[in-house]
């Protein structure tokens, strides 16, 4: 059977939500400034900037990557995402079971031409973060994986999927390592991991229902609020041994810390209503952009 116009372009509007387009710029954002400022732009080392490796890498992690990640989870998640209220708009997209294997063949097509130019236009060390990053992507939701079912590497899998764009992004810039860079990534691998674990708080009774594992099913709501609390404040410290504008940044993990403590108590059974605090965690990430954004563009009008 021919597929009408109708039809395909209910299937890009498929694929075009489940990409999570108000999370694109988590991703392509981290990539294209920690390459442009590895590739020579105040960082010592630098390997020489590349356009089309610019390019190229923020086209990736802005849709495809994101296809990736949200696409394979969507299909795989499709039992629990019908029993779950949230999805279905910005939180996550419910596919249709006729689009799942169309869904699945649009991460290939859409992330395999990306891909080998990324390989080309980089070195081994660049291939391994690169590959690093694709494995977490794929591991957090194909089955025989499932890495966002066991508690704990949930967290650690989720925040390698928004740092290793910027370690890779780093890494086919090839500048210098030094502590004060490793600081700058500490501290976002930590506000990942705070994160991810805030927002499993809102689902931890639905999880347990569905038998899903979960950080926040483990040490419960209240804990992993708390955590979420103490990886935010730690995230910011470390932004503090950083070289500038790394301190400067570091005030955005405030709005983020106070967006959680509102639920320091939080039992599980009113865990619920932590959504709140997710959906504002949405709209604090473009803040925090912007004031991340505003330190560059000083850093770099000042070397």
């Amino acid at each position: 059977m021919t597929a009408t116009p109708a039809s395909r372009q209910s299937t890009t509007r498929a694929l075009f939500v489940s990409s999570r387009p108000i999370s694109w710029v988590n991703t392509a954002y981290p990539f294209g400034a920690a390459y442009l400022l590895g590739s020579g732009v105040g960082v010592d080392g630098g390997g020489g900037f590349s356009l089309a490796a610019l390019l190229i890498g923020v086209v990736y992690f802005l849709v495809p990557y994101n296809l990736a990640m949200y696409g394979i989870n969507d299909v795989f998640d499709y039992e629990s995402d019908l029993r779950n209220p949230r999805k279905g708009g910005v939180e996550g997209a419910l596919l249709d079971k006729s689009v799942h294997r169309t869904t699945l063949w649009a991460v290939v097509v859409t992330n395999v031409p990306f891909l080998v130019a990324l390989v080309l236009l980089g070195g081994p060390w660049s291939w391994f973060v690169l590959a690093i990053s694709v494995f977490a992507v794929i591991a957090y939701s194909a089955p025989g994986l499932r890495f966002k079912e066991k508690p704990f590497l949930d967290s650690l899998t989720s925040s390698t999927h928004f740092v290793s764009p910027a370690i890779y992004g780093l890494a086919l810039a090839g500048p210098q390592w030094t502590g004060q860079l490793v600081a700058v990534c500490i501290a976002f691998f930590l506000w990942g991991v705070a994160s991810h674990a805030f927002g499993a708080v809102q689902d931890v009774l639905a999880d347990r229902a569905g038998g899903i594992g979960s950080v926040a099913t483990v040490i419960g709501a209240r804990a992993t609020v708390r955590l979420a609390f103490v990886a935010y404040v730690v995230a910011g410290i470390a932004l503090l041994f950083s070289a500038f504008p790394g301190p400067i940044a570091a005030v955005v993990v405030i709005p983020y810390a106070l967006n959680v403590l509102p639920w320091w108590n939080v039992t599980d059974d009113a865990a619920e209503s932590a959504n709140a605090g997710w959906k504002r965690f949405l709209w604090i990430n473009y803040l925090a952009g912007f004031i991340v954004t505003m330190a560059l563009i000083v850093y770099a009008f000042t070397h």
